[in-house]
């Protein structure tokens, strides 16, 4: 599929969904929607204000839903009720909402005639139990997911059922789809409950002790936003089957080193560093496989780790208020 001049939507205005306007603006699409629950994130879109159309509804009403996608050829299906660590595991019952807006934006797309919807999935879709070992140089492979399904939290089961429902709808009606596994996205933009910001505010406003969730060695492979919305437009040009594919890096990175990239590049150096081990981590080995990405797409991240996390903390540290931060810290690491 050729972008250009394709008519498009996108729900959800907040992070990435920020950073792929800026994408479709350079393929030069014909027209840009974006639909967003409230008008909160939608400040950060006034660069492109000229080029886009902003709205406000609440997707998980399907006859609102269909309205808003009559005469759109793409849609690019970002929103979800989620947030960091600490949300997805205490508000099990709002991200279960998600369940409910994915329905609704799957039906209206086909009784809208959409040529093609993208789909924002995540690594949570992935089993558990691959994921408790950090002895092991676990790569998850797209084809990890499957029965016993073993999702992470109701937010994950969310994702995997969103999956599977695009796979269906492409087998039974045709309503071609495209789906990306995001692990761990992180970049300007992103709110402070995702580890990588959470953990810039934290040095910013000088903690100390410096609280470090769990035990530090935790795994992750931190992708950067711009190779995300590389991907995801990638994605949407080639797969029309529903075909899941991951978007990360294989960087294996432990929570303590990201911290300490994080010092480096605030220059700052705690006193003490105090682990909270009785905070929730999530899976203690998350990295992707993304040879299926390379294969079949030609994508790889751009960005390593440092690179990205150093544009990201200048990014923060210019355009944060510290006193602000200082007295909603908390609020914001649980939120969303």
């Amino acid at each position: 599929m050729n972008l250009k001049n394709k008519k498009v939507a996108i729900t959800g205005a907040s992070f990435i969904g920020s950073h792929l306007i800026g994408e479709l603006i350079k393929k030069q699409v014909a027209s840009i929607r974006v639909i967003n629950l409230t008008k909160k994130h939608f400040s950060i879109i006034k660069p492109y204000s000229s080029n886009i159309e902003l709205l406000t509804a609440d997707l998980r009403d399907l006859v609102t839903t269909k309205k808003y996608f009559r005469k759109i050829d793409v849609v690019f299906h970002l929103a979800a009720n989620h947030g960091g660590r600490g949300y997805v595991n205490k508000y099990q019952a709002d991200t279960a909402t998600n369940f409910l807006l994915d329905g609704s934006v799957f039906l209206a797309a086909l009784k809208e005639n959409i040529d093609k919807i993208f789909y924002a999935s995540s690594g949570c879709v992935y089993p558990n139990y691959l994921q408790t070992d950090t002895r092991k140089a676990i790569f998850l492979k797209e084809t990890d997911v499957k029965t016993p399904y073993d999702a992470d939290n109701m937010y994950g089961w969310a994702k995997l059922m969103g999956e599977l429902t695009l796979k269906n709808y492409y087998l039974e009606y045709g309503l071609k789809s495209a789906i990306a596994r995001f692990f761990t996205v992180y970049g300007e933009e992103a709110h402070e409950s995702h580890a990588v910001i959470g953990s810039i505010a934290k040095a910013f406003i000088g903690q100390d002790p410096y609280k470090i969730w769990g035990d530090g060695h935790q795994i992750r492979n931190w992708t950067y936003v711009q190779d995300i919305v590389g991907g995801i437009i990638l994605a949407t040009e080639n797969i029309d089957n529903a075909t899941a594919i991951n978007l990360g890096t294989q960087e294996r990175i432990k929570v303590n080193k990201m911290v300490k990239l994080i010092f480096k590049y605030v220059d700052f150096k705690p006193k003490l560093i105090k682990y909270l081990t009785r905070m929730p981590t999530g899976p203690i080995n998350r990295v992707a496989d993304i040879s299926m990405a390379d294969k079949i797409l030609g994508w790889k991240p751009k960005y390593r780790f440092e690179e990205g996390l150093k544009k990201t903390v200048n990014w923060y540290i210019k355009s944060k208020n510290k006193a602000k931060i200082k007295t909603n810290l908390e609020k914001l690491l649980m939120g969303k």
